[in-house]
């Protein structure tokens, strides 16, 4: 497939295009610096602005997926969603965040009182990013949460996948490497079983 990966230098970013070139998709990896994207198989770096959503819309023109792997807080959604129906893209795919997940029924973690305060409002932003996303009725998006902690880490290949719920293991730590979540989302991709939704991956 032809796949294009805003925020392709980033830490999720690089390991989701680094997974997706191992598959063998054809990838336009987008940066504004694109001199620090790794050189990989099948991997294209290529300058681009996520602000720019008519520049975007053109670099991602022509993909059968376009995926977002950028700070809520330092992007538009508004501009990335118009952007990937200006394309006519045949998926979008948002690398989302974690607080907008539920600890209980109705509580989402990032109003619980342990939350961290200085990502409260990066976790905002992405919730109203899903919350814009659950709006749409044209765009085939799917809005992909990691666990609490999204962190450096090996590539297991052994994880769950849950829906709104925030997934944590028998100790009660929630969280998930890049290169596993990059593996989630690589196989959403190759075989799409949450359309319209968003889902969630963790230990």
């Amino acid at each position: 497939m032809k796949i294009a990966v805003a925020g392709a230098s980033g830490r999720a970013g690089s390991e989701i295009t680094k997974e997706l070139s191992r598959r063998g998709h054809g990838v336009t990896a987008i940066a504004r610096n694109p001199e620090k994207i790794a050189i990989l198989p099948n991997v294209t770096p290529t300058k681009g602005d996520v602000l720019d959503q008519a520049g975007l819309s053109k670099l991602w023109a022509g993909h059968d997926v376009a995926i977002s792997s950028v700070h809520f807080l330092a992007s538009d959604p508004h501009k990335l969603i118009g952007a990937a129906k200006d394309a006519k893209v045949g998926r979008y795919l948002v690398v989302g965040g974690a607080g907008s997940l539920e600890v209980a029924p109705g509580v989402k973690l990032v109003t619980t009182p342990g939350f961290p305060a200085q990502y409260k409002a990066e976790a905002e932003a992405g919730g109203a990013f899903l919350d814009l996303l659950r709006q749409e009725k044209e765009l085939n998006w799917t809005f992909i949460s990691p666990s609490a902690l999204f962190i450096e880490g090996e590539r297991t290949t052994k994880f769950r996948l849950g829906t709104d719920q925030l997934l944590a293991d028998a100790n009660g730590k929630s969280w998930i490497s890049f290169a596993d979540y990059a593996i989630a989302l690589a196989d959403e991709i190759e075989k799409p079983a949450h359309l319209r939704q968003r889902f969630t991956v963790g230990y």
